[in-house]
This record gives C-alpha cells, structure tokens and sequence, in this order.
C-alpha cells in the first residue's frame, strides 16, 4: 500500500482518488479550497440554485465505469440521470428554429430537413458519418490510453471531400461551408459545436466534427438537482473509500530527491510526505522542472484559450411547458463574433448580431424557490481575462469598469430570443466572468481547457499524464486527454492504472 498525495479536489481529482483508495493506497487530497468540485459549482440564492460549471453531461458511460470500480452502488443509485429531449434548440438569425432529438440520427435529419429544406438532414448526417470514422479510429490512443507517440494523432484524420489541389486538410468551418451545401444556418450550427469548447472553428481541424458527432450518437443527461450532485455523489464515494480530503490546502511544490518525488510542500511551510503525487491542478502551480515537455505553452499546456461568462438569472413566472432545457442563440455575423473572441481589439462590449449565447432552462425543483418561478443560465464563450503572463494579448481585463455589467446586458438581450420578456421578469443576477473563475479554481485567466483533438499538427494534444519524475502524475483537464468532464473521468482511469503497475487506461 502507497502514500498518495492528490493536488486538487476537482472532478479528475476525485475520481482517481476513489480508484486508489479502492486498490489499497492511502490516499490524501489537498485542495487550495474550502470545498471540492473545482468548475462543478452551485450558487445559490433566495432559495435559486444555479450550476457554475458544465449544465449537463456526455458520455455519462464514463462515471457509469467509474462507479462501478470503485463500489457497490452504481452512478444511478446514487444520483439521477435523465436523457434532455430535445437535446437543444437553435434559433438563427433568419428567424429559422430547429429542435434536434436527442440520440436520434433519423429524428435529427427530419427537423433539419423541415428546418433548412429537403437534403439538409443527409448533409448534415453525412458530416457525422464521416467523424464517425475519426471516432472509431482515435478513441482508444485518444481518449482512453496514455499519451504515445504524437507523430499520428498530428494528422487530421477526417475524411472529408478534397477539392482541387488542397495539400492540407481542412479546418472544421471549411468543412461547414463546403459539405453542408451552403447554408449558413447549417454551418453556423457546426461551428457552435466548436465554440462552445472554446475552439474557434476557422483553425480548429475537421476532425472537431467528432464533438457533435458524440453528442448526437451517445445523448445528452442532466444530473437532477443539477451537475454539482454528481460532484456530491463522488465526493460521497471518496468518503465511503476512506479518502482523506485536506481544504485550505495550497501546494506550493514538489519534494524531489534522486530523480523521485518523495512528497509535497505547501505554501505555509510545511511538508507531507508521499510516495506519489498525481496532480490535477493548472500546471503552473508546480515546479517548472516537473513538467513533461508539452505542445502549446511549456508552462500550461494552453494556447491562450478562452473562458465563460456565465449570467445567472432569478425569474418571476413559470417555466413554460415543453420549454427546451437548452437554447442556442447563434450571431447573425459570426464572422464578428468569433472575431471578438479569438481576435484582438476587443475593448468594446459586442453588437448584439455579433454575440452567440447558451440558454440553460432546466425543469428542475431543485433550482427554484416554488412553481411560479424559474432559474435560467445564460452563456458564452469569451476571452479569457488579461495576465501578465498572456502571449501576445491574448484575453481581455475582466476587471475593467463596468465591463462585465455591460457584457451582461448584452447577453441578456440576446437570450431574449429564447426567453421573451426575460428582463422584464428578471428579480436580480449573478454575473460570473473569466476573471472570477480564475480567482475561484486556479485556472490562469479564467480559461477552460478544450478536449484533446487529433489534427491541427499535435497543437490541440496535451501533456502526458506520467512524467519524468518518478512517482508524479498528471491529470486533469489540463493534461491528457484534456478538457470536458468525460475527459477527468478517462485521465483518472488512465492515471490509477499506471499507478497500479498496468498500461494506463480503464480496464
């Protein structure tokens, strides 16, 4: 039986910490905070209760496995799943407004064929057969085993249509105007897949098709009571293994000796010993000389990505049946709008044609004082906030006068499509910026980390979860295979393996 010490008490944290425990190890968990969960929040106010993190779940196959491994009562006993049906809506600039089934390949080119006109639905399948073919062929080196040689997931493997003397595949917006017959919702609607992971879609290789393509075959859940119960749920399940959890815990750095790690040290002075170290916090917090050699930023992993601002609002009135619980509400320049986030110059708060949102509108009791009233989130993915560490100006200040309020406004305009009359039953807001995230979980600038994707020359791979040093361990959204809570869950079960003696992976 090993000492383990585990850095960080987000979601990859738990889970590799419950895996470790089952096995025997003696496992501590310190975390800088006073709680766990790390981006999986709750914020709650006058009896509203608002996620602060992801609103709903992919491939919940993965937490399945997890419960599985690590106790008696699977994920379903101990928390409640439900499919969203529809899986969104999306409203575009045209007025046009589809619903798209959940999990329902037939259903999705049906409400796209009535939505965008006949052939539509098979254009758009026909894209999501062909990310079918990456899936099946970068899941297992990917996702699901540690990071090997970079060489062949470099190459994007999408295989799209080649036009012309094209000596380099394509990035996903060329895939969007060239396979889905020139429509501009039809493009719009795979470039938000895009977005919403923080990849701008005109340099994001083709092969990001897979993450719609994920969506629409595996569904979408939410966690009744809201994302943060399954935070609860596998916080519980460290508890029952014996898991020792240690808040108010900052680490400062690694104890090395011989090449090995012999523990860690924290930022009071004081030390604790151990004979492994697996870490999931942003890898700034740890000695630059642990770190593997990574593509991207040496110090992170990331290339400037950019964060959520995130406005929760407390409504008068009821939900409305048959309300979607997620609504997109796509610019109507998306040049601009990725052009504000991605880009430069971004002093001024966006026009209102330039700004896509996420509309959160859960049917949950949990998240709202009575009947006759609602909770709604409203979303979008903006530049991280400004650090002096930030290349090339990358990220904006958060912190600006008024910004953040303005910003806000905006985005509630926008969601206005979704929610008529949403400002005029507003009761108040809770505005959550980049700059707040960083100050909350450690996250430099606020970012969100994307998910590891082939292509685009190894750029969006990340660093390997075992490093140089004997003993320590990477895990998290900001080492392999990257962002997204499927993706803690598979970089926890990659990291208890290798820890276990085996190949890395979930077996």
């Amino acid at each position: 039986m090993g000492r383990i010490a585990v850095v960080g008490a987000g979601m990859a944290a738990m889970a590799v910490a419950a895996r470790l425990a089952t096995g025997g190890h003696e496992v501590v968990v310190h975390e800088r905070a006073e709680t766990y969960g790390g981006a999986v929040g709750r914020y709650t106010r006058d009896g509203f209760a608002f996620d602060t993190g992801p609103g709903l779940l992919v491939l919940p196959a993965v937490y399945r496995d997890l419960f599985v491994k690590t106790g008696r009562e699977p994920l379903e006993e101990c928390v409640g799943l439900a499919q969203v049906d529809p899986a969104g809506r999306h409203l575009f600039a045209d007025g046009t407004g589809v619903s798209l089934p959940n999990a329902s390949r037939s259903g999705v080119i049906g409400a796209l064929d009535a939505a965008f006109g006949p052939g539509g639905g098979e254009r758009w399948s026909d894209v999501l057969v062909r990310a079918r073919e990456v899936w099946e062929g970068v899941r297992r080196p990917l996702l699901e085993e540690p990071a090997g040689d970079p060489g062949p997931l470099a190459r994007d493997p999408y295989p799209g249509r080649r036009r012309g003397l094209r000596r380099r595949p394509p990035y996903l917006a060329e895939v969007a105007a060239d396979e889905l017959g020139g429509d501009p919702r039809a493009a719009a609607l795979l470039e938000w897949y895009a977005l919403a992971y923080g990849l701008d879609p005109r340099t994001a290789p083709a092969a990001a098709a897979v993450l719609p393509y994920l969506e629409q075959s595996f569904g979408l859940w939410y966690v009744r009571g809201g994302m943060r119960a399954l935070a609860d749920a596998l916080h519980a399940r460290c508890r029952a293994r014996k898991v020792e959890f240690r808040f108010g815990s900052e680490v400062a750095g690694v104890e090395v000796r011989g090449g090995e790690v012999q523990g860690l040290r924290f930022t009071d002075g004081s030390t604790a010993a151990a004979d492994v170290v697996a870490a999931s916090v942003p890898l700034p917090y740890l000695p630059q000389e642990t770190l593997p050699a990574a593509t991207g930023d040496p110090l992170t992993g990331a290339r400037d990505e950019p964060g959520r601002c995130t406005v929760h609002v407390a409504l008068r009135g009821s939900r409305p049946a048959g309300t979607a619980h997620r609504t997109v509400v796509h610019a109507a320049d998306r040049g601009a709008a990725l052009d504000w986030v991605f880009g430069r110059g971004r002093a001024e708060v966006p026009a209102a044609d330039a700004l896509t949102v996420g509309v959160l509108r859960p049917d949950d009791p949990a998240g709202r004082p009575d009947d006759g009233h609602e909770a709604v989130t409203v979303t979008a993915t903006v530049p991280r906030h400004a650090t002096a560490g930030a290349r090339h100006g990358a990220g904006r200040d958060w912190s600006a006068d008024r910004f953040a309020d303005a910003f806000a406004e905006r985005m509630l305009q926008v969601a206005e499509r979704a929610v008529p009359g949403l400002r005029e039953r507003e009761l108040w807001r809770e505005v959550r910026t980049p700059l707040d995230v960083e100050r909350e979980t450690g996250a430099a600038g606020g970012s969100v980390p994307v998910p590891s994707l082939p292509g685009a020359g190894g750029a969006l791979l990340r660093p390997p979860n075992r490093t140089a040093l004997k003993g320590l361990y990477f895990l998290g959204g900001w080492a392999h295979p990257g962002g997204g809570l499927p993706h803690a869950g598979m970089s926890a079960a990659i990291v208890a393996d290798l820890v276990a003696g085996g190949p890395g992976g979930s077996r």
